[in-house]
């Protein structure tokens, strides 16, 4: 294990512009989720004790990232292998809220820190590739669901709607994700930016080297630190499975392999690396935060205020939820009659 730091010794008393944050670069524990948890708590603590007050992980470390994992899926075709593989991952999943919720929430006020968490919430019998959001009291403030799943990810995965795009205005800035490929969506992007995002956290499972350039154009464009966590993870770190097409871009199919680079970075509003890119190992991604920098970036370009152009452009976002079906009570129905 790595650590990556851009600090300050800390000495115990935070200032009240500058805010410590870390990122956790590390694999899930496939399909055991209490496993999971405690090598979150192991992290969580270790952030903690370093003085950060907010801690980030990679999507779906919660759950899992099922990278390579084929499903059985293929055009026209049904097999019993890809249904048991997805009962699997279904099991992995989580209920938000749910117990494993409520552990998480716990893990942040104990260790007096924000959170923010990816995971794979289970609603039913579908899955969202989601992002938990926790207080350093140890409430659970709401979740993000991703609105697009990137290619076959949309096999597995629900897609979000506009409810569940929160920023959270904290003490130590207004807090607030985009997930992987959601960040390729200018449109998303400038809707967070609308509602004032300060720490924007990328959550992602794309380790390449082009998303770099990627994280560095949002910090630039919204006038934001950006926080990208990405898994860093081996070959034997999943499940053993003959069939899984692990990367496009290395062969290698020894244990050790690396077929997750991380890539986790931390990036100022000027657009200056904090801490990382951490293409070697997992381990903690660590930087102090100068929340004062943000109104630097702005003075010259505020993608939202001054340097927009409403009477040309502008967006609506529908922000209510959609439900496929919506049940009217008798009673309602009732009274809904007697007042005709």
């Amino acid at each position: 294990m790595s650590t990556v730091e851009n600090t300050t010794p800390f000495n115990g008393v935070a200032s009240s512009t500058i805010v410590r944050a870390t990122i956790v670069q590390a694999s899930t524990v496939y399909n055991d989720t209490p496993a999971t948890l405690e090598k979150a708590k192991k992290y969580i603590v270790e952030a903690a004790s370093n003085g950060s007050k907010l801690v980030v992980f990679p999507e779906a470390f919660i759950g899992g990232y099922p990278r390579g994992f084929r499903f059985g899926l293929a055009v026209g075709v049904f097999n019993e292998e890809g249904r048991d593989e997805f009962r699997k991952y279904h099991a992995s999943a989580i209920h938000v809220p749910g117990p494993e919720v409520e552990k998480l929430a716990e893990l942040a006020g104990k260790n007096n820190v924000y959170l923010v968490m990816g995971a794979i919430e289970k609603d039913g019998y579908t899955l969202y590739c989601t992002a938990l959001f926790f207080s350093p009291q140890g409430q659970f403030l709401g979740k993000h669901r991703k609105l697009m799943p990137t290619t076959l990810e949309r096999c597995i995965w629900g897609q979000g709607d506009g409810s569940t795009i929160p920023v959270y205005d904290t003490p130590i800035g207004k807090l607030g994700a985009a997930i992987c490929w959601e960040n390729r969506m200018p449109l998303y992007r400038t809707a967070l930016y609308a509602k004032g995002i300060e720490l924007y956290c990328a959550p992602t499972a794309d380790g390449s080297k082009e998303w770099q350039s990627s994280m560095l154009h949002i910090a630039i464009e919204g006038g934001c630190f950006v926080l990208s966590a990405c898994q860093f993870c081996l070959r034997k770190d999943f499940p053993d499975h003959p069939d899984y097409l692990f990367t496009d871009w290395d062969d290698n199919k020894e244990h050790d392999a690396i077929v997750s680079q991380g890539g986790s970075v931390i990036i100022s509003p000027m657009g200056q690396v904090l801490a990382g890119p951490n293409f070697e190992s997992e381990g903690l991604i660590t930087a102090d935060l100068d929340l004062g920098e943000v109104a630097r970036a702005k003075l010259y370009f505020d993608v939202v205020g001054h340097y927009s152009k409403p009477d040309v452009l502008s967006l609506t976002v529908n922000e209510h939820p959609k439900k496929p079906v919506t049940f009217v009570s008798k009673v309602e129905k009732a009274e809904d009659e007697s007042n005709k």
